[in-house]
């Protein structure tokens, strides 16, 4: 854990200047609204301190195996074709043309995955520091070690919110699909996408929540129902995953940004014009997570939605008085640290290894 800790500092320091360096530019239009860059430089830091982390290591969650698969297999065209999720083996090829470790397949996807996330938080968080200190300890970026895969999946369509606020439908979708030749669950963005455009707190987006309240109650019924569907597809070895439900207390995290935003929804539009996107996101997310809690193989579907929320986490701040802006901000700190130790240390006592660094 020492080295994910030093990273969790690390991190938060350069962000936080990056900010406190950044320049500001008053955009034209309704209220003159001010938009902040951060210092790239910085920024730049950030972003490799999360590559170094990520990419140099051998173990958390799935990585053996991944390495271990790079090991023992040679990625011809007819293995490539035989593969579900295409993109990943033609990547996994083209590596090997220069290198059979297979470190370097960890290393290349931690380069991709956390350079596209934190390049979105540049764009769009209010607090960047807040953004990447509630990526690592709302618990995602070790999520990133994990599902290599779909967090790779996840980081590309996250790099397409531009076109998602901008409404440029075919450009999202094309990128959706680009990204399901890593993962095919990728392709759940594309319905997603018609919905999350609506006005948030909307009844549509309500009713996700009201539904997600109704399959948990009658889990079994809808459990059954998914799993027939998919029994022919790669994802069918779900069906017999019995490890339990998600921590409520996960949940409970993942719900309170979002009552905040709630309750301040009318100063956050109008700081944050684009944040009805975030927020519908975020909910789909919520929704996921409430169906976590009967089975944990749901919140894999949430990957896809809580890089949004952690973007509305650096904006909730601001919708308190200014006066009491900075006691919220260290109490934000003070809660997502205490959640961080508990799920790493206590819950899943997570220990960090490598070949070249700790």
């Amino acid at each position: 854990m020492t080295v994910l800790w030093i990273n969790l500092l690390l991190a938060f320091i350069f962000a936080f200047f990056a900010r406190y360096f950044s320049r500001n530019y008053v955009l034209t239009g309704p209220g003159s609204l001010m938009s902040v860059k951060p210092n790239k430089l910085f920024i730049f830091a950030t972003v490799l301190s999360f590559i170094v982390v990520s990419g140099l290591r051998k173990n958390i969650g799935d990585t053996y195996f991944y390495m271990h698969a790079y090991n023992i297999t040679d990625f011809t065209w007819e293995v490539v074709k035989a593969q579900d999720d295409m993109g990943f083996a033609i990547l996994q090829m083209l590596l090997k043309e220069y290198s059979q470790d297979p470190q370097i397949l960890v290393l290349t996807t931690a380069v991709i995955t956390n350079f596209l996330i934190v390049l979105v938080f540049f764009r769009y968080a209010k607090l960047v520091e807040l953004s990447v200190y509630v990526y690592i300890t709302g618990g995602l970026f070790l999520v990133t070690m994990n599902g290599i895969r779909q967090c790779l999946a996840a980081a590309i369509i996250f790099a397409a919110t531009k076109f998602l606020i901008e409404g440029s439908k075919k450009k999202y979708i094309i990128t959706v699909i680009f990204a399901s030749f890593f993962h095919q669950s990728a392709l759940i963005l594309i319905p997603i996408y018609f919905l999350v455009r609506y006005r948030a707190w909307s009844k549509a987006t309500l009713m996700l929540l009201l539904s997600a309240v109704v399959i948990v109650l009658g889990f079994n019924v809808f459990s059954s129902i998914l799993f027939s569907a998919i029994e022919d597809s790669q994802y069918n070895v779900y069906s017999n995953f019995n490890e339990g439900g998600a921590n409520i207390i996960r949940v409970i995290v993942f719900a309170i940004p979002l009552v905040i935003a709630f309750l301040g929804r009318e100063k956050l539009r109008r700081i944050f014009p684009e944040s009805d996107v975030f927020i519908n996101m975020a909910l789909i997310g919520l929704a996921f997570m409430i169906i976590s809690t009967a089975n944990w193989i749901f919140a894999r579907f949430n990957i896809y939605f809580e890089l949004y929320q952690i973007i509305l986490v650096s904006w909730i701040i601001k919708l308190f008085r200014e006066k009491d802006q900075k006691l919220v901000y260290l109490g934000l700190v003070i809660c997502y640290l205490a959640y961080y130790h508990y799920e790493t240390v206590i819950n899943l006592n997570i220990r960090y290894v490598s070949d070249y660094i700790g």
